[in-house]
């Protein structure tokens, strides 16, 4: 297998060598991108006639045969080429003869790989986003379609107040489209055109990197030669949006998983995203929200493995970087599979509103309305907390109730009760209670599914 540096050796590359510093089985997802690259850089070269017209025209020729075999899945990958650039470099000069050698002029891997993931990560941010726009879409029309279901809100995995479902799935909208945002911000960084870096110092020849930045629709260029073949900081970026998205995912599948549970109860899981025991008939198990929960682990040590590969590098290439891409694509193919899981399971979730309005029985998820009822009588807040502190100890923590106060009862505990507070053990009253922008009441709930809707769209 003919090497795209072999000259200044007498002897050839060990074959466990070879083996172990191969990126063939990897890097060959790049092919597309590889291709493009050359193609431009093929026209650039016969552009500032570092080349013939003819040869430029047989050299773009050729890789556009290569690119449509990439494209119909006919590409024949070498298992024995050293990576994705020998391989397509060597299939070139199979077709077109040795003109080939004229593609790699002003040009090395280092600037050409920077190049391809690159172009490959412009790509894949789109898909993400909208991979996490849709799920989106799933989750805003299961809040729409539930927007009068109240359930309890959790701090602590403690039972807290009452609030909308929808608004409890705005706050998911909320997440996610913070991870769109990232990955519109690294996307800036991403865009830079750094072929023209060569090895590192850049090259001697008139080439035409503005020429070279427009066909390929990057909208800079790199400015400094050292740093775009050693920056591989818009990997670790990818990598740390992608570990942030993930753990918003993961948080989602803990919420859906407990509410799963007998003993919340809240929700069924569809059928379709079950699995069952193999010794236990009655099991269905939430193994699809599990394992989206677990690939978050994974992710994250993506992302460390990268900047610990980054951590100790001199300046400027070195053949470490080779190993950001086995990270990189993992992460990428694990987080679009968890959107599209999550994507098509969310509008199958089945409420189960008999066991919420059980549990939205407890009086306890009254106990801020009732101390916010006594700060309007007058009361100041500390005062106010520990009157309700001390009607909690009394009769919640013996299962007693306080919509079964007396008048009388409630006087000892200050003389600001009255038997009105009587119409605050109502979760639609709670709800509808709170006056501040974000919060759960029903009316701006709606409005943020609305302000949601128009946005999505």
């Amino acid at each position: 297998m003919k090497k795209l540096w072999g000259g200044r050796f007498k002897k050839k590359l060990d074959k466990k060598a070879l083996e172990f510093s191969s990126s063939i089985s990897f890097d060959r997802r790049l092919a597309r991108y590889d291709v493009l690259g050359s193609i431009a850089h093929a026209k650039m070269l016969g552009k500032t006639k570092i080349i013939t017209k003819s040869e430029s025209e047989i050299l773009v020729k050729g890789l556009k045969k290569i690119l449509l075999s990439i494209n119909e899945g006919k590409f024949s990958f070498d298992e024995s080429a050293e990576d994705i650039h020998t391989n397509i470099q060597n299939e070139l000069e199979k077709i077109i003869g040795e003109t080939a050698e004229k593609l790699h002029i002003a040009r090395s891997r280092n600037d050409q790989i920077s190049l391809d993931i690159r172009m490959y990560l412009k790509d894949e941010i789109k898909n993400l986003r909208l991979k996490i726009k849709n799920l989106q879409f799933s989750v805003l029309r299961f809040a729409r379609d539930n927007i009068d279901v109240i359930i309890p809100g959790y701090t602590h995995l403690q039972r807290a107040q009452p609030v909308l479902l929808a608004h409890q799935f705005l706050c998911y909208l909320e997440m996610l489209e913070r991870d769109m945002q990232r990955f519109s911000d690294t996307f800036k960084r991403i865009d830079v055109m750094p072929l023209g870096a060569c090895a590192l110092s850049g090259t001697s020849l008139p080439i035409d990197r503005d020429y070279v930045t427009k066909v390929l629709g990057f909208s800079q260029i790199s400015q400094n030669s050292i740093d775009v073949v050693s920056d591989r900081d818009f990997v670790a970026e990818v990598l740390a949006d992608l570990a942030i998205l993930s753990m918003h995912l993961s948080r989602i599948c803990e919420d859906f998983i407990l509410w799963a549970t007998s003993e919340f109860g809240f929700i069924q899981l569809p059928d379709e995203f079950s699995t069952g025991s193999s010794i236990m008939p009655q099991k269905k198990n939430p193994d699809i929200l599990e394992l989206i929960r677990a690939k978050t682990g994974e992710i994250y040590g993506n992302l460390f493995s990268v900047l610990t590969i980054l951590k100790g590098l001199p300046l400027s290439y070195n053949r470490d970087l080779q190993l950001d891409k086995p990270a990189l694509f993992n992460s990428i193919d694990s987080v679009k599979d968890s959107l599209d899981l999550l994507s098509r399971m969310t509008p199958k979730l089945k409420i189960n509103k008999e066991n919420i309005e059980k549990i939205l029985e407890s009086e306890d998820l009254f106990a801020q309305d009732l101390m916010e009822y006594l700060i309007k009588k007058g009361l100041n807040r500390g005062k106010a907390h520990e009157v309700i502190g001390r009607m909690v100890r009394d009769y919640l923590d013996k299962d007693k109730k306080f919509s079964e106060l007396k008048l009388d009862e409630l006087k000892r505990y200050s003389d600001k009760l009255d038997l009105d507070v009587r119409n605050i053990f109502n979760i639609q009253v709670s709800v509808k209670s709170k006056k501040s922008y974000g919060g759960t009441n029903p009316r701006f709930v709606i409005q943020q599914l609305n302000r949601w809707s128009k946005r999505l769209k």
